[in-house]
């Protein structure tokens, strides 16, 4: 199937100028920063905005736009089972792991891949909405052009790295206010704190939510060519701002920056001064150029550790050379709002609400055994789901389910009360005797006692015939065993 070309312009010059920066390092092109106000598309700030990026896993917010408008178009219900094909087992992580044939429905599909932000399942999506990734691809590039997102090309569904799946964050801020404008009704998918599969919780790899106040979406991603991105929202005072963060060092520092950007924005009213006129998102120009690669940086062998976007050290906070914590502008804005200038902006996280449950099958507890890929020896990491449909499972999980609404997450007092987990024989209605006995008479209960336990310890003859059953039975067992 034909795809958008790598988009080019006029300004040749400048886009030179990206292309060295991509080479020689971050001299040139540090990150790419935006502040759109969602109602107006207003840019309040902007930074490498229009330079081209790979989106990583920000994609996905693409991937949920042509679902839900497939759902609201009436092409699929929410409760449309999706069945996991190979093309979704052979994703690399992070993933959800299924195994092939196991079906799940498109509601509990996006809760998943937003996140979770499984690359599995977002394949899974993508072939229920077009029927191939080619064709999604197809739909991808046919929505940016209707959306006047000129600098976007899709060739996947997830972000994985490939060279012609490229954006920008001008882009990207105009894809989620299509999304704030055309699917209000659906806001919950891009907003929920974590979900809980079995017995996993998984939190949202979006490290605002919880910790920025105002922070109510969208989407984070990270490949090493592209660095640590984030589309966020936030909302203060009925005025919803977009901020867009490509190319931080570190899940951490894109959370901060991001956070100290809504700061920037939220606080444009009074410092307008400080803000000059942008004009609006969709005019800014875009610029020609090879995205940067910022591979080296992100995943080489200088790291102590392997960058990934689960990753997210707030230790590297306070540390970081990458965040202005005492620019003239940060202690002007957060002493007017009563802040100080010598912290992070982002508090620790906070539970806002019990995780969402997600299961696959149709309904819970329906899904065939072969629901999870097995851990096997050449598993490296623990990206898969583990959880199998078994009895015994369903019987634990359903009532932590039934408590979180609570906040907590063990099993319900209800699962443990005479009514449900207690079984009384019938029988031991026409034994009351004893009960009477041990209260009015030990003495002769223990006088009786003795008898009992003499018949029961001199089985001599039977001991003999079970010990040469054993000794005869050895053989076999051993072959059995083998």
């Amino acid at each position: 199937m034909p795809h958008l070309p790598i988009p080019t312009f006029r300004t040749v010059a400048l886009g030179v100028a990206l292309l060295t920066a991509g080479m020689t390092g971050r001299a040139a092109a540090a990150e790419a920063t935006l502040i759109v106000e969602a109602d107006s598309g207003k840019v309040l700030h902007a930074e490498h905005a229009t330079y081209p990026w790979y989106p990583a896993s920000t994609t996905k917010l693409m991937t949920m736009y042509l679902t839900l408008k497939a759902v609201k178009d009436r092409r699929l219900t929410m409760e449309t089972p999706l069945t996991v094909s190979a093309n979704a087992v052979a994703q690399v992580p992070s993933k959800m792991g299924f195994r092939a044939g196991t079906t799940v429905t498109v509601d509990n599909a996006l809760k998943m891949m937003m996140v979770k932000s499984a690359n599995d399942i977002s394949v899974v999506l993508a072939e229920g909405v077009s029927g191939s990734i080619e064709k999604f691809a197809d739909d991808m590039n046919a929505a940016s052009r209707r959306l006047g997102m000129t600098q976007s090309s899709w060739v996947n569904p997830n972000g994985l790295p490939a060279d012609e799946q490229i954006t920008s964050a001008r882009d990207m801020a105009i894809l989620a206010r299509a999304i704030l404008r055309e699917l209000p009704e659906y806001e919950m998918y891009w907003q929920i704190p974590a979900i809980k599969f079995g017995r996993r919780v998984m939190r949202n790899t979006n490290g605002l939510i919880g910790r920025y106040p105002d922070a109510d979406g969208m989407k984070t991603g990270f490949i090493c060519a592209s660095g640590f991105n984030v589309v966020a929202t936030a909302t203060r005072g009925g005025r919803k701002l977009i901020v867009v963060v490509f190319g931080s060092r570190s899940g951490a520092v894109r959370s901060e920056k991001a956070a100290q950007l809504f700061e920037k924005g939220f606080s444009s009213g009074g410092l307008s001064w400080l803000m000059p006129s942008l004009g609006s998102v969709d005019a800014l120009q875009p610029i020609a150029a090879a995205p940067p690669n910022l591979r080296e940086e992100m995943c080489g062998k200088h790291r102590k550790r392997p960058a990934a976007e689960e990753a997210d050290d707030e230790e590297e906070i306070a540390a970081s050379s990458d965040i202005d914590q005492s620019s003239a502008y940060a202690v002007t804005v957060q002493n007017l709002r009563g802040r100080t200038a010598r912290g992070p902006i982002l508090g620790p996280y906070t539970i806002t609400a019990p995780p969402i449950p997600v299961w696959a099958g149709t309904r819970k507890g329906a899904e065939p055994t072969q629901v999870a890929a097995p851990r096997g020896k050449g598993r490296k990491r623990p990206d898969t789901a583990t959880a199998s449909a078994e009895p015994k499972t369903d019987a634990k999980v359903a009532p932590a389910t039934a408590n979180a609404s609570a906040g907590g997450f063990s099993l319900s007092p209800s699962a443990r009360s005479p009514a449900t987990g207690t079984f009384t024989p019938a029988s031991a209605k026409d034994t009351p005797a004893p009960a009477p006995a041990t209260a009015d008479a030990p003495a002769k209960k223990k006088a009786a006692a003795k008898p009992a336990k003499k018949p029961e310890a001199k089985p001599q003859p039977d001991a003999k015939a079970k010990t040469s059953a054993r000794t005869a039975a050895t053989p076999a067992d051993k072959s059995t065993k083998q």
